[in-house]
């Protein structure tokens, strides 16, 4: 690689600090910490804040995220991004679970455990605004989830979700006929970033574990966003028409979250864990 497109040690650690990765955002032993390197399963969840309500919203958001991850610990790690470029006030979960049996502590945590319950059920909002609770933070019918399952033969990359300063959700429907081509299309194109962009991006290969059974998931990490264009080469492959279905190809950049983003209200530092 061109040592004059490498980033200087300085410039990398200025923009960790303005941006700083979604490990931040949970006070967890590195062992205890599960991310798109080593989680069993990694549930993607959105929904679209209301504009008047968008601290309120980030606050409840930031809130079930830290109560997963010290409730779970082991067995589930919650992390909360913004869309980089897109819509704004547009809330990102990645929610990685060690398996998918791990569903049910977190159903159980949901009926029995008492603060959660009371985080659910408290009002978010003012008295002079109508009142309510996390319901009224978001738009209706807005929140979806989407599971996803990473492929096999998984190889341990020195960038994931946690660590990563932007991490890219890429997908793309294959076409009929060219399962095979297809996947192996979208295992040479990790492949590649892996290899030649070590330290600088990686790439993990999810399914739909319920849902479109002919789309493929990758979760590109970039350690910040100077380096996507480093990748443009990479990412314009595409294969004989037809492998992937004609407009099919969505691409949404994240920012992990950290208060300040986008003017949303500051919170102490020790809010911030």
């Amino acid at each position: 690689m061109n040592n004059a497109f490498t980033p200087s040690a300085q410039a990398e650690e200025r923009r960790a600090q303005i941006v700083p990765p979604a490990a931040h955002q949970a006070e967890l032993a590195p062992a205890d910490m599960l991310h798109s390197g080593n989680a069993g399963v990694v549930v993607q969840k959105v929904g679209q804040l209301k504009s008047e309500f968008r601290n309120e919203g980030r606050m409840f958001a930031r809130e079930v995220a830290k109560h997963v991850n010290s409730q779970q610990t082991g067995k589930a790690t919650a992390f909360v991004y913004e869309e980089t470029f897109g819509f704004e006030d547009r809330i990102h979960f990645l929610i990685h679970l060690k398996s998918l049996d791990t569903y049910y502590d977190m159903v159980e945590m949901g009926d029995r455990d008492r603060a959660f319950r009371e985080s659910i059920a408290k009002e978010r909002v003012e008295a002079g605004t109508g009142a309510g609770a996390w319901d009224r933070l978001f738009v209706d019918g807005s929140v979806r989830s989407n599971v996803l399952l990473p492929w096999a033969e998984r190889a341990e990359e020195p960038l994931n979700s946690a660590n990563a300063g932007i991490v890219l959700l890429r997908s793309a429907r294959i076409g009929h006929g060219f399962l095979a081509e297809g996947r192996e299309l979208a295992r040479e194109f990790a492949d590649t970033v892996n290899k030649r962009f070590s330290g600088e991006a990686s790439v993990t290969l999810f399914d739909e574990a319920f849902g479109d059974d002919d789309r493929v998931h990758w979760l590109l990490h970039l350690k910040d966003l100077t380096v996507h264009g480093r990748l443009r080469d990479a990412l314009a492959v595409e294969g004989r028409p037809g492998t992937f279905v004609d407009g099919s190809l969505t691409v949404t950049a994240l920012t992990p979250h950290h208060w300040g983003l986008y003017a949303t209200r500051q919170q102490s530092p020790e809010q911030d864990g």
